[in-house]
């Protein structure tokens, strides 16, 4: 079994700065990718930031510049920096992780509990 576990998340004002953490734990081979999703009331769940091994990283359009991810592979956990926080950033935001639990070639994908980030104006 594989565990997601967030922190993090909380009540910041406008053009404040929170940052998420997500550690990975229980039987992983290799992780393939990390990253970040948010969902809003009433909205779908959308990409925030994604972070492939040896890959480049992905970003909504609407964090570009305001949003940073980043890895600590040694602990197979994931980062998201987030700067000059909107209203509209205002979600639960998942921690995502596409991985193996064995050599055979066979992804599977786990989220993490979720984390509140309000961002009052």
């Amino acid at each position: 079994q594989v565990q997601l576990v967030e922190s993090g998340g909380g009540l910041v004002q406008a053009g404040g700065s929170l940052r998420l953490s997500c550690g990975a734990s229980g039987s992983i081979f290799s992780i393939r990718t990390m990253g970040w999703y948010r969902q809003a009331p009433g909205k779908q769940r959308e990409l925030v930031a994604a972070l492939p091994s040896g890959g480049s990283t992905n970003y909504a359009d609407s964090v570009k510049g305001r949003f940073t991810v980043s890895r600590d592979n040694a602990k197979n956990t994931v980062y998201l920096q987030m700067n000059n926080l909107k209203p509209e950033d205002t979600a639960v935001y998942y921690c995502n992780a596409v991985l193996r639990t064995s050599p055979l070639p066979y992804d599977y994908t786990y989220w993490g509990q979720g984390t509140q980030v309000t961002v009052s104006s």
